[in-house]
């Protein structure tokens, strides 16, 4: 028996919407979740230091998941809810 799933929503899904953009990142606090993979920390570093200095940001929140293929536990992203904007970034 050969089984086809539909991979495409339902009409009646709800849909979801984007946070509104940051008028700037002057002063703001940035979550960098970190997946797991090699090479995300020292992409994060990078792009930390851009932030900061092209960019403005105040603070960092870093955060990496203990493990790539399982979902951020909550604790973490509850440990990130002071960010202005977040970050998820993927290594290799």
């Amino acid at each position: 028996m050969l089984r086809v799933l539909d991979p495409t929503l339902d009409a009646q899904a709800q849909i979801t919407q984007m946070a509104p953009a940051l008028k700037t990142l002057n002063g703001a606090v940035v979550g960098l979740l970190d997946n797991a993979k090699k090479g995300t920390e020292r992409f994060f570093d990078y792009v930390a230091q851009i932030l900061k200095k092209d960019y403005g940001v105040r603070e960092f929140i870093r955060c990496r998941k203990p493990d790539t293929t399982r979902p951020v536990p909550r604790e973490m992203l509850l440990s990130m809810s002071g960010a202005d904007a977040i970050i998820s970034a993927v290594g290799d």
